[in-house]
C-alpha cells in the first residue's frame, strides 16, 4: 500500500475521556463524559478510550453509562498488566483492552523493580488472558521512546505471538522529535505485522508533529485528545491531527471537521481549561486578520493569507482594526457600517484606531468606530 493510501486508512483513537481527564484538576461529570462521547461519535471518530476500570466502582459506573449509549464506535479501556486491573477491565462491555506495561529499563527497574524477562512474561500472560475473555487487546508500551529499540521489538513480537491486534508506542514524556519518531516507528513496523498506535505527549510542543511522523512511518492509529488536553503539557490534539492529515497529506479520515469547534468548546467547558485565542484550528482568533498587508491580501483573495478555508470548520474569516491596520482596512470596515470615508479621513481614523488598540488592548467596537467617524467628520468640517 502506498503512503497516501495508507493515510486514508488511519484511525483516530481519542483518549479525551481517559488521558485527557488525567490533566491536573480536570474531572468530568458522568453527564459531561456522555456528552463528549456522543459528540465525538457524531463527528465520526471511530474509537475512544473511555476510562480506567481499576480506579474503582465510580469509574466503572461511568464507563457503563458510556457503553450503554450504544454508540457506533469501538470502545477501549486502559489497564495495567496486573490481576487487579484485568479483573476490573473484564467487567466492562467494551471492544478493546489496552493493557499497559513499562518497557524502558529505567521504568522496569526503578518503577517496578523487575526485569526485561518478566515484562515479556507478563505480555504473553495478560494478552492471552484478555483474548480468552473475548476482548481484542492492545499492548500499551509505556515509555517506549526511552526503551532499547531491540527490546521494544521483542515486546511487540511477543504481543503479536500472543494474539494482540495492536501495540501502542507511548512517548510518555514527550522526549522525541519527528525524525527520531519516524525512525522508531519504521523499525517497529519492520518487526511486526499488527497495528501500531502512536501516543505522543506535548512536553516539548511536538506531539502533533511526532504523531504525523509516526503515521508517515507506518503507524495505523493516532491517539488524540480534544484541544490536546492531558497529563502535564497534554497530548496530540484531535483537531490538529485531522486537519494536518487532510491538508498535508490529502487524507480525509472520516471525521466531520465542521463539528470540531463545537466539540472543542464542549471539552473546554467540561474541563475548565480555556482554549487560547490563537490555538490552531479551534482558537477564536485564528481566522482573524488585522495587519494591513494581510487584510489587503485577504480582501483580494482569502487564499493569500489563509492555509485552508475556515468553512471546513463551519467558520469564516474576519478582519478587525488595530495597531497594524492600514487605510484600506479602515475604508473596508466603514463601508460595512454603511459609511464612506476618503483617504484623508481614513488616515485620521487610523490614528484613533491605533491609539485605542494600544490603550484598550482590543479592537474598537462598531459603536466606537462610528464615534471616530463623527470626530473626524467634525474636525474636517464635514458636519459643520
Amino acid at each position: 500500500m502506498d503512503r497516501i493510501a495508507r493515510y486514508h486508512q488511519t484511525l483516530i483513537n481519542d483518549t479525551t475521556l481517559r488521558d485527557g481527564e488525567q490533566a491536573a484538576g480536570v474531572a468530568f461529570t458522568p453527564l459531561e463524559k456522555c456528552e463528549i462521547a456522543k459528540a465525538l461519535a457524531q463527528a465520526g471518530v471511530p474509537e475512544m478510550e473511555i476510562g480506567i476500570p481499576g480506579m474503582g466502582e465510580a469509574e466503572l459506573a461511568q464507563i457503563e453509562l458510556i457503553t450503554d449509549l450504544r454508540l457506533p464506535v469501538r470502545l477501549m479501556v486502559w489497564a495495567r498488566m496486573c490481576e487487579h486491573d484485568l479483573r476490573a477491565a473484564l467487567c466492562c462491555a467494551v471492544d478493546l483492552l489496552n493493557l499497559s506495561i513499562p518497557v524502558s529499563d529505567l521504568q522496569i527497574t526503578r518503577k517496578l523493580g523487575r526485569s526485561r524477562a518478566w515484562v515479556l512474561q507478563q505480555v504473553a500472560r495478560y494478552v492471552t488472558a484478555g483474548r480468552e475473555a473475548g476482548y481484542a487487546v492492545s499492548v500499551g508500551m509505556e515509555d517506549a521512546s526511552r526503551a532499547d529499540p531491540a527490546f521494544l521489538r521483542q515486546v511487540a513480537q511477543a504481543a503479536e505471538r500472543a494474539g494482540a491486534e495492536r501495540v501502542r508506542f507511548a512517548d510518555t514524556l514527550g522526549v522525541l522529535d519527528p525524525f527520531s519518531t519516524y525512525e522508531r516507528i519504521a523499525q517497529l513496523r519492520s518487526a511486526v505485522d499488527i497495528d501500531i498506535e502512536i501516543h505522543a505527549h506535548d512536553d516539548l510542543g511536538l506531539a502533533t508533529a511526532n504523531t504525523l511522523a509516526a503515521l508517515r512511518a507506518g503507524a495505523t492509529h493516532a491517539n488524540t485528545t480534544v484541544n490536546g488536553i492531558g497529563e502535564r503539557a497534554g497530548n496530540a490534539a484531535l483537531e490538529e491531527i485531522v486537519m494536518g492529515l487532510r491538508h498535508l497529506h490529502g487524507a480525509d479520515i472520516g471525521v466531520d471537521t465542521r463539528q470540531l469547534p463545537a466539540i472543542s468548546a464542549l471539552v473546554a467547558r467540561a474541563s475548565g481549561r480555556r482554549v487560547a485565542p490563537g490555538k490552531s484550528i479551534v482558537g477564536e482568533a485564528v481566522f482573524t486578520h488585522e495587519s494591513g498587508l494581510h487584510v489587503d491580501g485577504i480582501l483580494k483573495d482569502p487564499r493569500n493569507y489563509q492555509p485552508f478555508d475556515p468553512a471546513e470548520l463551519g467558520r469564516a474569516h474576519r478582519t478587525v482594526l488595530g495597531k497594524h491596520s492600514g487605510s484600506h482596512a479602515v475604508r473596508s470596515a466603514f463601508a460595512q457600517l454603511g459609511l464612506s470615508v476618503d483617504e484623508q479621513q481614513a488616515g485620521a481614523v487610523l490614528l484613533r484606531v491605533r491609539a485605542h488598540a494600544t490603550h484598550h488592548k482590543r479592537a474598537p467596537s462598531d459603536e466606537e468606530l462610528r464615534g471616530f467617524f463623527l470626530e473626524v467628520a467634525e474636525s474636517s468640517g464635514v458636519l459643520s
